[in-house]
């Protein structure tokens, strides 16, 4: 190969490198649920493309200093704050503690949620209420907050489920709470007009997380990643990937719900 041809590649994957670290210099992201599964694989994106990032937790107070103790040990910033999402005090205070840490908050990250099962005529409604207030008025609550306070050039993403496609048996709830979800993000979208801060939702379908794979026979499983097109199940990586565009370069989609299921819906 031409030695100068050498030259101008390894020139232009320089410039792309750094380019996209600089994207994301000086920025702080909010990641609810970040400190297990999916939430914790994009806390720890983020901070490897540069930003702060602050790794929300609810009751595993260990588990989310964890992330923060491997985002530090890799040169990034990062602290652990907790709080019940769908408390707006405690959110509020999530946020300022944030500020505080780092100066503002550019992007918030709802991963936060929780999946219990059963047919639509067997689920208590005590459990469906606990649903709706984790996954929705949890969402809503985050998002309320984030419009309030994002910087400009921000980003909000949400997080819905590719069940609102696939509409498999047992998922009534979750379903339901989670195409609620897709039709606040373009709402809330175009209430931000002028405001430059997008809004999407990214709806992964079946990931290789312990959320997903508790109480299921191996048996399933494997029938569930033989159906994908792709032949297997999302990994967290395939979801933080797109993630970290929608928190930096992806500035044109906006008020969309990215399904990210390898062709499974």
């Amino acid at each position: 190969m031409n030695g100068a041809f050498v030259c101008v590649i390894v020139a232009f994957i320089g410039y792309e490198r750094s380019d996209h670290m600089s994207i994301f210099e000086g920025r702080v992201a909010v990641v609810t649920g970040g400190s297990g599964g999916i939430g914790r694989t994009i806390a720890e994106r983020l901070a490897a493309d540069g930003m702060a990032v602050a790794v929300h937790y609810s009751g595993r107070r260990q588990r989310a200093e964890d992330v923060v103790s491997a985002v530090t040990a890799g040169g990034g910033r990062a602290i652990a704050v907790g709080g019940d999402v769908a408390d707006e005090q405690q959110m509020a205070a999530m946020f300022t503690e944030a500020h505080d840490a780092f100066g503002g908050v550019d992007v918030v990250v709802n991963t936060a949620g929780i999946m219990p099962l059963a047919p639509l005529t067997e689920m208590d409604l005590e459990t469906f209420d606990r649903i709706v207030r984790t996954n929705l008025r949890g969402t809503f609550v985050v998002n309320q907050l984030a419009a309030r306070s994002l910087r400009a050039g921000g980003a909000i993403v949400n997080f819905s489920s590719s069940t609102t496609r696939l509409a498999p048996p047992n998922y009534a709830a979750y379903a339901a709470t989670k195409g609620a979800v897709e039709a606040m993000t373009l709402i809330l979208a175009r209430e931000l007009r002028g405001r430059d801060i997008t809004v999407n939702t990214v709806a992964p379908g079946p990931v290789a997380t312990s959320l997903f794979l508790e109480g299921k026979p191996q048996q399933l499983i494997d029938t569930i990643a033989a159906a994908n097109p792709m032949g297997r199940l999302g990994q967290p990586d395939d979801i933080a990937e797109i993630v970290s565009s929608l928190a930096g370069r992806a500035r044109w989609i906006n008020g969309q719900t990215l399904f990210v299921n390898g062709g499974a819906a």
